[in-house]
């Protein structure tokens, strides 16, 4: 209706090996696309019609359809939010495990057992053999997910894309995902991509970061560079807008970030957060479209930012303030003593 769309429009990156680097953004800003590029596994109304994505030295756009093949599930591996959606309910999971290493290795069926028996036991699944027998819907959630990490890590991969791997898990599942891919991560020597919206799970867990933004990498570097001195409004958008531990509303008040993102068709002149910025200055941010650009003293750290020397990175934004009253809880609204229940 609206005729070619662009969803990812400038985005550039370089993982090293071993390396773990996270990709955040809001919802709708290109992250999984991003993923399934590197992946060449878009859907048919989807297609890279600029630039190049380059995989240990091979053209990822010139490949055959066997030839990517030859590297999905075997060199590159994805793990995705929904780890039921990846494994196949009619399949027992060894058998779904066992797949990887007769067809990419062409390993007899008692190695490719041995193998994914091995593989159920470094992420930690109790009772493997069960496990192996079992059927997915027998297991949880944190279990399927432990289940599809496997699968993407029998063949050791040089590059392993996560795409929210912890979003349909609890809290407590969820860190100990976390701390399972990173310690695997480290054991394999696996090149890894984080995409998530949890900026927690990429401190914890990546080396780098790129924070995208309708489309676009708007600030990337080094972990401890981007968290400690950041140089995008946006990306200050996205840590004043979430909890952090031992701060509460009157030290550090959440502080939204207003508007809403673009639709891809209607995406502004210049500066695509500026109709959301505080520190938008008309002619300035809105006169070109703007580049990447170096932060000095920090080595591969850049911005999306023409102001970003000019702007006072401490200061609250207007309308922002601190809460300093207490207010006095009230009477309880629900209040259950001693409940008890029986199947």
């Amino acid at each position: 209706r609206k005729g070619e769309i662009p969803a990812v429009m400038d985005f550039s990156c370089t993982v090293m090996p071993g390396e773990a680097m996270g990709i955040v953004g809001e919802s709708g800003c290109g992250k999984s696309t991003v993923s399934l590029g590197i992946m060449r596994d878009l859907s048919n109304i989807g297609k890279i019609v600029g630039g190049r994505i380059k995989f240990q030295g091979k053209d990822m756009g010139e490949l055959s359809d066997e030839e990517l093949r030859a590297i999905r599930g075997n060199k590159i591996a994805m793990i995705y939010q929904e780890p039921m959606a990846s494994l196949n309910p009619a399949m027992k999971v060894g058998q779904q495990l066992m797949e990887v290493p007769l067809i990419h290795d062409k390993v007899s069926k008692e190695e490719a057992y041995r193998r994914a028996l091995e593989m159920v036991r470094s992420v930690r699944l109790p009772d493997p053999e069960r496990m192996m027998r079992s059927f997915p819907h027998q297991l949880s959630g944190g279990q399927q997910q432990r289940i599809v990490i496997a699968m993407a890590l029998l063949s050791k991969p040089a590059l392993l894309l996560l795409d929210e791997p912890t979003t349909a898990l609890d809290v407590t599942v969820e860190a100990g995902i976390v701390d399972l891919v990173k310690g695997l991560g480290e054991k394999f020597g696996t090149s890894m991509i984080f995409v998530s919206h949890n900026l927690g799970l990429i401190l914890e867990t990546c080396d780098r970061i790129t924070v995208m933004y309708s489309g676009e990498a708007v600030e990337t570097g080094k972990i401890k560079d981007v968290f400690n001195r950041m140089r995008h409004p946006y990306t200050q958008g996205l840590f004043r807008s979430i909890p952090l531990p031992g701060a509460d509303k009157n030290s550090r008040p959440l502080i939204s970030i207003p508007g809403q993102l673009p639709l891809p068709h209607e995406r502004p002149k210049g500066c695509n957060f500026g109709p959301r910025c505080h520190h938008f200055v008309e002619g300035v941010c809105n006169a070109a479209e703007i580049p990447m650009i170096a932060v000095e003293g920090h080595e591969g750290h850049f911005s999306r930012c023409v102001r970003f020397n000019e702007i006072d990175w401490e200061a609250l934004p207007p309308g922002a303030k601190k809460v300093n009253e207490r207010v006095e809880p009230g009477a309880p609204v629900l209040k259950i003593e001693d409940l008890k229940k029986y199947y």
